[in-house]
Protein backbone atom coordinates (compact mmCIF):
# COMPACT_ATOMS: atom_id res chain seq x y z
CA UNK A 1 0.00 0.00 0.00
CA UNK A 2 1.43 3.55 -1.17
CA UNK A 3 0.90 6.65 1.26
CA UNK A 4 1.54 10.27 -0.10
CA UNK A 5 2.32 12.15 3.51
CA UNK A 6 2.99 16.06 3.96
CA UNK A 7 5.42 16.85 6.23
CA UNK A 8 6.12 20.65 7.40
CA UNK A 9 9.32 22.24 8.48
CA UNK A 10 7.54 25.82 9.70
CA UNK A 11 10.27 27.87 10.64
CA UNK A 12 10.42 31.46 12.84
CA UNK A 13 12.91 33.47 14.80
CA UNK A 14 12.13 33.87 18.61
CA UNK A 15 14.48 35.56 21.47
CA UNK A 16 17.03 35.84 18.49
CA UNK A 17 16.74 31.78 17.96
CA UNK A 18 15.69 30.15 14.85
CA UNK A 19 12.68 28.06 16.10
CA UNK A 20 10.64 25.32 14.42
CA UNK A 21 7.51 23.82 15.52
CA UNK A 22 7.07 20.15 16.77
CA UNK A 23 4.64 17.83 17.56
CA UNK A 24 5.12 15.22 20.05
CA UNK A 25 4.68 11.40 18.89
CA UNK A 26 5.37 8.18 20.98
CA UNK A 27 7.67 5.45 18.91
CA UNK A 28 8.62 2.73 20.24
CA UNK A 29 7.47 3.27 23.50
CA UNK A 30 9.52 6.43 23.44
CA UNK A 31 8.48 10.34 23.38
CA UNK A 32 10.57 11.74 20.63
CA UNK A 33 9.08 15.56 18.63
CA UNK A 34 8.13 15.35 15.20
CA UNK A 35 7.31 17.74 12.46
CA UNK A 36 3.44 18.25 11.76
CA UNK A 37 2.49 15.73 9.00
CA UNK A 38 -0.23 13.15 7.70
CA UNK A 39 -1.82 11.88 4.69
CA UNK A 40 -2.79 12.88 1.57
CA UNK A 41 -6.14 12.16 0.57
CA UNK A 42 -6.94 12.59 -3.39
CA UNK A 43 -10.67 12.78 -2.88
CA UNK A 44 -11.06 15.02 -0.19
CA UNK A 45 -8.15 17.08 -0.63
CA UNK A 46 -7.59 19.75 -3.67
CA UNK A 47 -4.09 20.65 -3.89
CA UNK A 48 -0.83 18.86 -1.12
CA UNK A 49 -0.53 22.56 -0.07
CA UNK A 50 -4.04 23.10 0.86
CA UNK A 51 -3.52 19.62 2.84
CA UNK A 52 -0.90 20.61 4.38
CA UNK A 53 -2.32 23.68 5.97
CA UNK A 54 -4.94 21.69 7.27
CA UNK A 55 -2.78 19.49 8.77
CA UNK A 56 -0.92 21.95 10.62
CA UNK A 57 -3.56 23.86 11.78
CA UNK A 58 -5.30 20.68 12.76
CA UNK A 59 -2.29 19.54 14.73
CA UNK A 60 -0.98 22.82 16.45
CA UNK A 61 -3.50 25.61 15.55
CA UNK A 62 -1.31 27.68 13.77
CA UNK A 63 -1.79 29.35 10.60
CA UNK A 64 0.69 29.01 8.15
CA UNK A 65 1.92 31.84 5.95
CA UNK A 66 4.75 31.73 3.30
CA UNK A 67 4.95 28.29 1.94
CA UNK A 68 7.51 26.41 -0.79
CA UNK A 69 7.44 23.05 -1.60
CA UNK A 70 10.81 20.98 -0.33
CA UNK A 71 11.59 17.89 -1.23
CA UNK A 72 10.02 14.38 -2.50
CA UNK A 73 11.24 11.92 0.21
CA UNK A 74 10.33 8.61 -0.65
CA UNK A 75 13.20 5.85 0.27
CA UNK A 76 12.48 2.54 1.01
CA UNK A 77 12.17 2.31 5.30
CA UNK A 78 12.40 5.71 5.30
CA UNK A 79 9.34 5.64 7.79
CA UNK A 80 11.08 3.07 10.33
CA UNK A 81 9.94 3.08 12.95
CA UNK A 82 6.66 3.48 11.21
CA UNK A 83 4.49 6.83 11.40
CA UNK A 84 1.21 7.07 12.34
CA UNK A 85 0.16 8.68 9.71
CA UNK A 86 -3.82 8.90 10.54
CA UNK A 87 -5.18 5.75 8.58
CA UNK A 88 -7.01 2.89 9.67
CA UNK A 89 -6.83 -0.56 8.15
CA UNK A 90 -5.45 -1.60 4.87
CA UNK A 91 -2.02 -3.02 6.30
CA UNK A 92 1.42 -1.58 6.04
CA UNK A 93 2.05 0.97 3.90
CA UNK A 94 4.73 3.04 2.27
CA UNK A 95 4.80 6.42 2.93
CA UNK A 96 6.06 8.73 0.28
CA UNK A 97 6.29 12.21 2.20
CA UNK A 98 6.70 15.40 0.43
CA UNK A 99 8.12 17.87 2.63
CA UNK A 100 7.39 21.93 2.89
CA UNK A 101 9.10 24.71 4.16
CA UNK A 102 7.04 27.32 5.72
CA UNK A 103 8.31 30.68 7.03
CA UNK A 104 6.79 32.57 9.54
CA UNK A 105 7.17 36.12 10.83
CA UNK A 106 6.62 35.29 14.81
CA UNK A 107 6.11 31.77 16.61
CA UNK A 108 2.79 32.59 17.96
CA UNK A 109 2.34 30.12 21.09
CA UNK A 110 -0.41 27.37 19.79
CA UNK A 111 -1.51 26.45 23.33
CA UNK A 112 -2.06 22.59 21.46
CA UNK A 113 -0.96 19.53 23.92
CA UNK A 114 1.91 18.20 22.35
CA UNK A 115 2.87 21.22 20.00
CA UNK A 116 6.20 23.28 20.84
CA UNK A 117 8.31 25.62 19.19
CA UNK A 118 11.93 23.94 19.64
CA UNK A 119 15.36 25.43 18.58
CA UNK A 120 16.69 23.72 15.29
CA UNK A 121 19.77 23.56 17.06
CA UNK A 122 18.60 21.20 19.84
CA UNK A 123 18.76 18.37 17.09
CA UNK A 124 22.02 19.56 15.62
CA UNK A 125 23.73 21.54 18.23
CA UNK A 126 27.24 21.17 15.58
CA UNK A 127 25.61 23.76 13.40
CA UNK A 128 25.63 27.10 15.48
CA UNK A 129 29.26 28.59 14.76
CA UNK A 130 27.62 32.11 16.14
CA UNK A 131 30.02 32.01 19.23
CA UNK A 132 32.79 30.07 17.52
CA UNK A 133 33.78 26.46 16.88
CA UNK A 134 30.90 24.69 18.63
CA UNK A 135 32.06 22.79 21.68
CA UNK A 136 29.54 19.54 20.46
CA UNK A 137 32.24 19.22 17.42
CA UNK A 138 35.36 18.20 19.81
CA UNK A 139 33.54 14.38 20.61
CA UNK A 140 31.84 14.22 17.40
CA UNK A 141 35.42 14.67 15.53
CA UNK A 142 36.58 12.04 17.91
CA UNK A 143 33.97 9.47 17.36
CA UNK A 144 34.35 10.49 13.60
CA UNK A 145 38.05 9.62 13.44
CA UNK A 146 37.52 6.14 14.80
CA UNK A 147 34.66 5.61 12.64
CA UNK A 148 37.23 6.37 9.87
CA UNK A 149 39.74 4.17 11.47
CA UNK A 150 42.40 5.33 9.11
CA UNK A 151 40.48 4.93 5.58
CA UNK A 152 41.29 7.86 3.22
CA UNK A 153 37.68 8.46 2.11
CA UNK A 154 36.24 8.34 4.69
CA UNK A 155 38.27 10.76 6.89
CA UNK A 156 38.36 13.03 3.92
CA UNK A 157 34.57 13.36 3.99
CA UNK A 158 34.63 13.57 7.37
CA UNK A 159 37.46 16.52 7.57
CA UNK A 160 35.22 18.54 4.24
CA UNK A 161 32.00 17.98 6.29
CA UNK A 162 32.58 19.15 9.66
CA UNK A 163 35.69 21.35 8.79
CA UNK A 164 38.31 18.82 10.54
CA UNK A 165 42.00 20.14 10.52
CA UNK A 166 41.03 23.63 10.08
CA UNK A 167 39.38 23.08 6.67
CA UNK A 168 36.64 25.17 5.84
CA UNK A 169 33.12 25.37 7.31
CA UNK A 170 30.48 25.43 5.16
CA UNK A 171 27.22 26.48 6.68
CA UNK A 172 25.19 25.13 3.58
CA UNK A 173 25.96 21.29 3.79
CA UNK A 174 23.51 20.73 6.82
CA UNK A 175 21.96 17.62 5.09
CA UNK A 176 25.38 16.06 4.18
CA UNK A 177 26.62 16.06 7.79
CA UNK A 178 23.42 14.95 9.37
CA UNK A 179 23.44 11.68 6.66
CA UNK A 180 27.06 11.11 7.43
CA UNK A 181 26.74 10.78 11.08
CA UNK A 182 23.91 8.76 10.10
CA UNK A 183 25.92 6.07 8.20
CA UNK A 184 28.91 6.15 10.48
CA UNK A 185 26.11 4.77 12.78
CA UNK A 186 26.28 7.36 15.55
CA UNK A 187 22.80 8.96 15.47
CA UNK A 188 19.73 7.70 17.55
CA UNK A 189 18.37 7.16 14.26
CA UNK A 190 20.62 5.17 12.40
CA UNK A 191 20.32 1.68 15.00
CA UNK A 192 16.67 2.55 15.06
CA UNK A 193 16.09 1.99 11.67
CA UNK A 194 17.74 -0.97 11.63
CA UNK A 195 15.74 -2.32 14.29
CA UNK A 196 19.04 -2.24 16.59
CA UNK A 197 18.92 -1.40 20.37
CA UNK A 198 21.20 1.97 20.07
CA UNK A 199 25.06 1.60 21.42
CA UNK A 200 25.73 3.09 24.75
CA UNK A 201 27.86 6.49 24.15
CA UNK A 202 29.12 8.94 26.63
CA UNK A 203 26.76 11.43 27.94
CA UNK A 204 28.84 14.06 26.08
CA UNK A 205 28.96 12.42 22.80
CA UNK A 206 25.13 11.85 23.03
CA UNK A 207 24.18 15.50 23.69
CA UNK A 208 26.64 16.67 20.99
CA UNK A 209 24.71 14.35 18.62
CA UNK A 210 21.40 15.95 19.26
CA UNK A 211 17.92 14.94 19.75
CA UNK A 212 16.51 12.26 17.18
CA UNK A 213 13.42 12.86 15.74
CA UNK A 214 10.39 10.27 14.69
CA UNK A 215 11.04 8.22 11.25
CA UNK A 216 13.44 10.53 9.38
CA UNK A 217 11.62 14.10 10.30
CA UNK A 218 15.27 15.05 11.17
CA UNK A 219 16.64 14.10 7.68
CA UNK A 220 13.75 16.05 6.30
CA UNK A 221 14.51 18.94 9.23
CA UNK A 222 18.03 18.81 7.70
CA UNK A 223 17.49 18.92 3.79
CA UNK A 224 15.18 22.50 5.03
CA UNK A 225 17.53 23.86 7.28
CA UNK A 226 20.00 23.44 3.99
CA UNK A 227 17.74 25.10 1.37
CA UNK A 228 17.18 28.11 3.51
CA UNK A 229 20.40 28.67 4.17
CA UNK A 230 21.26 28.55 0.58
CA UNK A 231 18.75 30.78 -0.58
CA UNK A 232 19.28 33.39 1.92
CA UNK A 233 21.75 34.40 -0.89
CA UNK A 234 20.00 34.03 -3.76
CA UNK A 235 15.97 35.70 -2.41
CA UNK A 236 14.99 37.60 0.17
CA UNK A 237 13.53 35.26 1.95
CA UNK A 238 14.56 36.22 5.40
CA UNK A 239 12.05 39.13 5.29
CA UNK A 240 9.31 36.81 5.33
CA UNK A 241 10.97 35.80 9.08
CA UNK A 242 10.94 39.66 9.49
CA UNK A 243 7.81 41.69 11.18
CA UNK A 244 6.42 44.42 9.30
CA UNK A 245 8.76 47.33 11.04
CA UNK A 246 12.03 46.12 12.15
CA UNK A 247 15.72 46.88 13.06
CA UNK A 248 18.69 46.47 11.24
CA UNK A 249 20.45 44.60 14.36
CA UNK A 250 17.31 42.44 14.44
CA UNK A 251 17.27 41.61 10.75
CA UNK A 252 21.20 40.74 10.98
CA UNK A 253 20.66 38.38 13.95
CA UNK A 254 17.85 36.76 12.34
CA UNK A 255 20.06 35.94 8.99
CA UNK A 256 22.57 34.93 11.82
CA UNK A 257 20.40 32.52 13.80
CA UNK A 258 19.46 30.71 10.48
CA UNK A 259 23.07 30.59 8.84
CA UNK A 260 24.58 29.60 12.30
CA UNK A 261 27.29 31.90 11.59
CA UNK A 262 28.27 35.87 12.76
CA UNK A 263 28.64 38.34 10.16
CA UNK A 264 30.42 41.72 9.87
CA UNK A 265 27.94 44.29 10.97
CA UNK A 266 29.28 47.57 8.67
CA UNK A 267 29.45 45.12 5.65
CA UNK A 268 26.61 43.42 6.13
CA UNK A 269 24.67 46.98 6.17
CA UNK A 270 26.92 47.72 3.66
CA UNK A 271 25.34 45.01 1.35
CA UNK A 272 21.97 45.73 2.73
CA UNK A 273 22.27 49.21 1.22
CA UNK A 274 23.48 48.39 -2.24
CA UNK A 275 20.75 45.71 -2.61
CA UNK A 276 18.06 48.39 -1.88
CA UNK A 277 15.70 46.27 -0.12
CA UNK A 278 14.78 48.11 2.57
CA UNK A 279 14.18 51.55 3.48
CA UNK A 280 13.53 53.59 6.83
CA UNK A 281 10.56 54.47 8.52
CA UNK A 282 11.16 57.98 10.23
CA UNK A 283 10.66 56.51 13.55
CA UNK A 284 12.15 54.60 16.43
CA UNK A 285 12.29 51.49 18.08
CA UNK A 286 12.56 52.59 22.09
CA UNK A 287 12.10 48.47 23.00
CA UNK A 288 15.80 48.07 22.19
CA UNK A 289 16.74 48.33 26.20
CA UNK A 290 19.42 50.93 24.99
CA UNK A 291 19.82 53.59 22.56
CA UNK A 292 16.61 53.79 20.24
CA UNK A 293 17.00 52.22 16.61
CA UNK A 294 15.66 53.27 13.74
CA UNK A 295 13.09 51.02 12.00
CA UNK A 296 12.95 49.66 8.62
CA UNK A 297 10.66 47.82 6.27
CA UNK A 298 10.82 45.25 3.57
CA UNK A 299 10.71 46.91 0.19
CA UNK A 300 8.14 44.51 -1.14
CA UNK A 301 7.11 46.53 -4.15
CA UNK A 302 11.00 45.75 -5.58
CA UNK A 303 9.57 42.60 -6.05
CA UNK A 304 7.34 42.64 -9.26
CA UNK A 305 9.88 45.53 -10.20
CA UNK A 306 13.00 44.10 -11.14
CA UNK A 307 14.81 40.56 -10.14
CA UNK A 308 16.14 40.59 -6.94
CA UNK A 309 18.74 38.45 -5.15
CA UNK A 310 19.13 37.54 -1.68
CA UNK A 311 21.43 38.77 0.88
CA UNK A 312 25.32 39.11 0.94
CA UNK A 313 26.79 37.29 4.53
CA UNK A 314 29.83 39.15 4.89
CA UNK A 315 31.83 36.89 7.91
CA UNK A 316 32.98 38.40 10.92
CA UNK A 317 36.42 36.97 10.61
CA UNK A 318 38.78 36.89 14.22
Amino acid sequence: MLVIGLSAVVVAIRDGEAVVLTVRHKSGGADFAGLPFGPFDPDGHRTFELALRAFVTEQTRFNLGYVEQLYTFGDKGRDAPLADVGLTGGGPARVISVGYLALAPAAVDTHFPGSAWRPWARFFPWEDWRAGRPPALAPIEAALRAWADGQPTRLARARLLFALDEAPWNEERVLERYELLYEAGLVHEAARDRGETPAEQPDVLKAALGEPMISDHRRILATALSRLRGKLKYRPVVFELMPEAFTLSALQKTVEAIAGVPLHKQNFRRALERAGLVEGLGRLDAETGGRPAELFRFRREVLDARPVSGLSLPLLRD
